[in-house]
């Protein structure tokens, strides 16, 4: 099977991370992932800081194997959720949505390895600047929000231009996307949408049977006259949120005050008029399966066509 240097700093089976999805990352999905070989996450955007802290020791029960916590340094409570990781003894994060520099020498002087979502070149290198143990370069094919560069030019730019690894993420859904993400230069890939689809992800029923009908045409990107441009299935919520986008007599209060709580319920209730974020390749998601046949599939897949695809070129 494949492996990275990225695999012995974190001491994971598999060079393969689980996208820290709002509201959807949490303990059952993380520890799945996790006991397959990869890294699980767990979303601190998940009803408040006690409750990211009662995932965090559910997913100690439920594994035995390196885990993680993503934070969004732009939420409220970002700074509690800070110092509860350190409290709770977590040893890998990833960052998103901020700097993490208010943060980095309590964090390193715990043992925390960092990992930084990043959409340029030049976040990268400012990242690495501050002790970062690795990044995760995200093009804008990824669900939820989303940079201008798309993960094939971004990750090749980014491996070139630091030394610690680079986790790329973005549109990566199967075998055939890892094994693109090894060439251009990438130690990992991070995947998310195709996750939603797992057995032990919680998500409402509705939202695991939209994107397993999703088609390559089902997403759309809204919030860009916001500043905080988001990827989601097409639905008659995403559809008036972008009419409402569209017209200047709709003040950006009242765009943001529509879009409050959208999440949450698609994740919890199925609320047809909920947001369900998903990356572009949600098209490439056919059916529900345990998280042990995804992490199995996306690595073998990329072991296969690798070793395949060196004869093939010859």
């Amino acid at each position: 099977m494949i492996k990275s240097r990225i695999c012995e700093i974190l001491g994971i089976e598999y060079p393969l991370f689980q996208g820290g999805m709002a509201w959807i990352a949490d303990a059952s999905l993380a520890s799945a992932v996790s006991n397959a070989g990869g890294l699980g996450l767990i979303s601190s955007i998940n009803a408040g800081t006690e409750a990211v802290r009662a995932e965090i020791r559910k997913c100690k029960e439920l594994t035995d194997k390196p885990f993680g916590v993503n934070i969004m340094l732009q939420a409220p409570n970002a700074g509690e959720i800070a110092r509860m990781v350190v409290e709770e003894g977590v040893k890998i994060l990833t960052t998103g949505a901020g700097s993490p520099a208010p943060y980095m020498e309590m964090w390193k002087e715990a043992g925390i390895s960092v990992i930084p979502v990043i959409a340029s070149v030049a976040l990268a290198l400012k990242v690495q600047a501050l002790g970062a143990t690795a990044v995760v370069a995200e093009g804008a094919e990824s669900g939820g929000h989303v940079g201008e560069l798309h993960t094939m030019a971004l990750v090749p730019q980014v491996a070139d231009a630091v030394d610690i690894p680079v986790i790329a993420a973005g549109g990566i859904c199967d075998g055939r996307g890892a094994a693109a993400a090894f060439i251009l230069g990438a130690d990992a890939v991070q995947v998310g949408t195709r996750f939603i689809a797992a057995d032990e992800c919680t998500v409402h029923q509705n939202y695991k049977d939209r994107i397993v009908k999703a088609s390559d045409i089902s997403t759309i990107v809204t919030g860009k006259t916001l500043g905080h441009p988001v990827r989601s299935l097409k639905t008659p919520f995403s559809n008036t949120f972008a009419k409402m986008e569209a017209d200047p007599s709709v003040k950006p209060e009242e765009i943001l005050s529509f879009g409050t709580g959208a999440l949450r319920r698609a994740v919890k209730e199925g609320d047809p008029d909920g947001s369900y974020m998903a990356g572009e390749c949600a098209g490439m998601v056919k059916r529900t399966e345990p998280a042990r046949d995804i992490v199995a599939d996306i690595i073998g897949g990329a072991e296969r066509i690798l070793s395949e695809a060196g004869s093939r070129l010859v």
